[in-house]
């Protein structure tokens, strides 16, 4: 797509517990400009000026009038309220960060959790297109959630369904960021392949991961998934292991929410059929025959740019309506 002949555009902003990914796009969803920085911050006063930095570029690298502004955050949102009821991995909560956002850019906001606007983008233009039932997991920092049912996406009494990542999965088990215990995205996120890796690491003191260690290298999900793909067993040992507990995870959902589809974004998803592949063969065995044999387990088109694309297609959709 060449920029030029962009007719009207958007900023999408996916605002992750890791990363922070703003896009310019347009209305074929062709992506004209991107940056990316750490969603790292000492306190909300911070994060809430990084990101309107990075937005006002966007704005000022795009073709021609920005529209608006779409934000998907990684917290419960109050969508009624435009108020992040809670923020595990952001200092956020309690905030109106529509308005707040709203100020600092002058333009239009709109606002939603992560997995929602994930799911929107791969529901209206993706892997999702054309099917009722389906669910999202963007697998991260966290595992974030997105469900579409009966052909409508489900946000919940107040917005904030969808939270997948923190249903429990393992009683009094390890205590998650945001409070609780036991919950999935602790065993079957991006962080948790980096804590499977540090396990393999002090069970295999003389692999190539403790190479890589010595070397001073730190050991997280990006780095396991990398030495897997160049063959190293340990790692990919540490992988099979997230890729099980994925896998259990989602007979839940299957056996809950009856879906056509499982489709798997966020970056965790560069590890492939190497973390998708034990899911498939978990939910194939575990899960109820007749649910388990209707279900497909798939890989967001978007990929990793589901949510910042997510976002713009919200911001596009509330625009019209306002």
């Amino acid at each position: 797509m060449v920029a030029a002949v962009a007719a009207n555009c958007v900023v999408g902003v996916d605002l992750g517990g890791t990363k922070v990914l703003v896009g310019v796009v347009d209305e074929s969803l062709g992506v004209l400009h991107r940056i990316q920085h750490s969603s790292e911050a000492a306190d909300a006063n911070e994060l809430l000026d990084r990101v309107a930095e990075m937005v006002d570029e966007a704005i000022e690298a795009a073709p021609q009038d920005v529209l608006g502004v779409g934000i998907g955050v990684a917290g419960i949102v109050d969508a009624k309220a435009g108020v992040i009821a809670a923020s595990p991995h952001l200092p956020l909560a309690g905030l109106p960060f529509e308005a707040l956002m709203g100020e600092r850019l002058g333009v239009p906001v709109a606002l939603d959790n992560d997995g929602n606007t994930s799911m929107l983008a791969e529901w209206r233009h993706g892997a999702v297109k054309g099917a009722s039932d389906a669910v999202m997991l963007t697998v991260g920092t966290g595992i974030g959630g997105g469900i579409v049912a009966n052909g409508a996406l489900v946000r919940g009494s107040t917005g904030g369904g969808a939270e997948l990542g923190h249903m429990v999965v393992e009683q009094d088990g390890e205590q998650c960021s945001c409070g609780g215990y036991g919950h999935f995205e602790w065993y079957a996120s991006g962080a948790a392949i980096g804590r499977a890796g540090e396990r393999a690491l002090a069970a295999h003191p003389d692999s190539t991961l403790a190479a890589a260690a010595a070397e001073g290298r730190e050991i997280t999900g990006t780095l396991v998934t990398e030495m897997a793909h160049d063959g190293d067993a340990v790692c990919v040992e540490a992988i099979v292991e997230v890729g099980t507990r994925l896998g259990q995870g989602m007979v839940s959902i299957t056996n809950i929410f009856n879906p056509q589809l499982i489709v798997v974004g966020g970056g965790a998803i560069a590890a492939g059929d190497l973390l998708l592949d034990p899911a498939r063969e978990i939910v194939e065995h575990q899960a109820l025959a007749s649910l388990g044999a209707n279900v497909s387990i798939v890989v967001a088109e978007f990929g990793a740019d589901a949510g910042m694309v997510g976002a713009a297609v919200l911001a596009f959709e509330q625009l019209a309506q306002r």
